[in-house]
């Protein structure tokens, strides 16, 4: 009999899958036995990710997720290739550090294309019945400790983490009635993704040892946020939904 934190059998579609988070969680997910859909906008970066999963039947499929109108099609090549979905992570996203003065209508929009509208679409085309497993799914939205601390320069960015904080808890009762958990997962600062690290190093060093500081059990890697999210995709997670799973070494209980 299989653990309930096994992925045996299922089918999960990864944004962002080609690198940081995005990667660790196909990664962690192919390794207890999912098959991996990975979306990304780059076919050469999906691939390399792809090359390090452990043996299946995995699939890449490049897709800028912020053109909308290919993402039903995209969902529906996946199944096509790879028999209904099971689960959905949204990783893809972005970060822009602005102060509110300087931050203009076209950088909300475009933080809120990727990071919220982007995931939002492919839980409406993953949720209809021809493309979602008989026995329901768990869609998981990777949002931000910043969606309920704030930052200076971040409005955008927190406005937008926040956002898909809120919409998740809605889609949670909406989906429930089809056995579709929702969650999101709140990490901290997470090294080894390449928006975090361009942004970590041009900080001062004052500034990066505040931050370090803040973390009590220090900086997270990728693979804690995708050992949370590959619980959140497995039956142990059954009865969870419409949860905030904080993720943050410590951050917010300072």
């Amino acid at each position: 009999m299989d653990s309930p934190f096994s992925l045996n059998g299922k089918n999960i579609l990864i944004t962002g899958a080609s690198s940081g988070i995005g990667k660790a969680c196909a990664v962690t997910a192919a390794r207890l036995g999912a098959t991996v859909v990975l979306v990304g906008r780059e076919t050469e970066t999906l691939e390399a990710a792809c090359a390090t999963l452990e043996k299946g039947r995995h699939l890449i499929l490049t897709h800028d997720v912020t053109e909308f109108e290919k993402t039903e099609s995209t969902v529906r090549q996946a199944v096509e290739c790879v028999g209904r979905l099971h689960g959905l992570v949204h990783s893809a996203g972005m970060e822009t550090t602005l102060p509110l003065k300087m931050t203009k209508p076209a950088n909300y929009e475009k933080l809120f294309a990727v990071n919220l509208i982007a995931g939002f679409e492919y839980a409406r085309a993953i949720s209809k019945n021809k493309f979602i497993s008989e026995g329901g799914g768990s869609f998981i939205f990777i949002s931000s400790v910043m969606a309920i601390a704030g930052q200076s320069g971040l409005v955008g960015y927190c406005a937008s983490k926040g956002a898909l904080l809120s919409g998740a808890r809605a889609m949670a009762l909406e989906l429930a009635p089809m056995k579709i958990r929702v969650n999101t997962i709140l990490p901290g600062h997470v090294m080894g993704t390449r928006m975090a690290d361009k942004t970590f190093k041009k900080l001062p060093e004052k500034a990066r040892e505040a931050i370090i500081n803040a973390h009590p059990l220090g900086l997270g890697a990728p693979e804690d946020v995708a050992n949370a999210c590959v619980y959140l995709l497995s039956e142990a997670a059954r009865w969870v939904t419409g949860s905030a799973l904080t993720v943050d070494g410590g951050y917010s209980a300072l």
